[in-house]
């Protein structure tokens, strides 16, 4: 297996962060926020609906990401789940109508992991400062939501260890890619839980003056579950000091959109469409 990596591209003006080589037949991106429709705190290429913007504009800057992606048409068909800061994670295995919609229903009664291993079912989770990371293998990916509570509660082995089961692969066989978050230097947090942070995953997750690496954790995660570490791969820019790329609850101040990460098996509906 090649290494992971990422690298900027734009798509039909929307500016994308992905792995041009398709590892096991995925494609995916983590979306930055230009090329969409919103103004003002969401401007412009806001993807979450649960953050105060207009409907319609996340409508149309979500059909403009799957454009970018290499999945138009397949609106009707995402699974975008209403995300918990909890460690459920939505399994789909094929990609007949009933399954689609049970698994669109699974994800928005809560939900910060979906593992898919169905073709033409294309997958949004949203961000604003938390880990976004995707996890690539032949035939099958998961997309994690991935805040300090998901980080501690270790989603992405929950989701590893599903993405294994349902996709009938080793965890040798699979690419992560850690997207764009608030780095260490930027987050810090109570002393009670970085103490907790600590004792989890041990003083390397530390930084000075109460500062938490959150990605730090997450690959650590990742790593004792036999991911190599040519096979992680990892944004470097942080939310909260590149606020013209990204978005960010905590510099923002609270009003900001959601960029996303987005990913999907292509399959017979995508050649067609």
């Amino acid at each position: 297996m090649v290494g992971a990596h990422l690298t900027t591209c734009t798509s039909h003006g929307v500016t994308l962060l992905s792995d041009e080589r398709r590892p096991g037949g995925v494609t995916f991106a983590f979306t930055e926020r230009t090329g969409g429709v919103s103004t003002g705190s969401y401007a412009s290429l806001n993807l979450g609906d649960a953050c105060g913007d207009d409907p319609a504009r996340v409508a149309e800057n979500r059909r403009r990401a799957l454009v970018a992606l290499g999945a138009p048409g397949l609106d009707g068909r995402l699974v975008n789940p209403r995300q918990v800061h909890g460690d459920h994670v939505v399994a789909i295995a094929q990609g007949s109508p009933d399954a689609v919609r049970a698994a669109q229903e699974e994800a928005r009664a809560g939900a910060d992991a979906v593992v898919c291993a169905a073709p033409d079912v294309p997958v949004l989770l949203c961000y604003a400062d938390c880990v976004p990371v995707v996890l690539a293998a032949p035939g099958c990916f998961a997309v994690i939501h991935s805040g300090w509570k998901g980080t501690i509660a270790r989603i992405s082995r929950r989701a590893l260890r599903l993405l294994c089961e349902v996709g009938g692969v080793g965890a040798g066989e699979v690419s992560a890619y850690v997207g764009p978050h608030i780095m260490g230097a930027d987050y810090e947090v109570s002393q009670e839980l970085l103490d907790r942070f600590a004792a989890e995953f041990g003083a390397g997750v530390c930084l000075p003056k109460r500062h938490l690496d959150l990605g730090a954790a997450v690959r650590q995660t990742l790593l004792e579950e036999g991911l190599r570490a040519d096979a992680i791969a990892a944004c470097d820019a942080s939310t909260a000091t590149t606020t013209d790329r990204f978005f960010s609850y905590r510099a923002s101040g609270g009003s900001c959109g959601r960029h996303g990460a987005l990913a999907v098996l292509p399959g017979p509906l995508s050649e067609e469409v």
